[in-house]
């Protein structure tokens, strides 16, 4: 099982951020090869970032929950995502009303592109 670890340092989101990105009308994803060095194999870096202007802070854990979720399923299709980058995932406000099977498949398809 591979475990899902958050990025903690400023430097390391402002190196994620200048690398690759994708944007969909639900999230935006950013990525970057690795940087930091991992202890671990079954380490995957990626945090998941929501403004405060999205809403209270039910709303925007509730996003945050629900592409986490996305994530862990992710991981389980093989070769779903690649553990070599770093990911930084921006929720957005509309995530909150689309139900998980849609927002899977778009998922889906913005990890491909890395």
């Amino acid at each position: 099982m591979i475990r899902l670890e958050s990025l903690k340092k400023n430097n390391h989101f402002k190196l994620a951020l200048k690398e690759k990105k994708t944007h969909t009308d639900f999230f935006s994803i950013f990525a970057a090869k690795n940087f930091i060095p991992k202890k671990n194999k079954n380490v995957l870096n990626i945090s998941f970032v929501m403004k405060k202007k999205i809403g209270n802070a039910v709303k925007r854990n509730r996003i945050r929950r629900k592409l986490k979720a996305i994530v862990h399923r992710l991981l389980k299709i093989k070769g779903a995502i690649n553990s070599n980058y770093t990911y930084i995932v921006f929720g957005k406000s509309k995530a909150y009303e689309k139900d998980q099977k849609f927002l899977f498949s778009t998922m889906q398809k913005s990890f491909e592109k890395f």
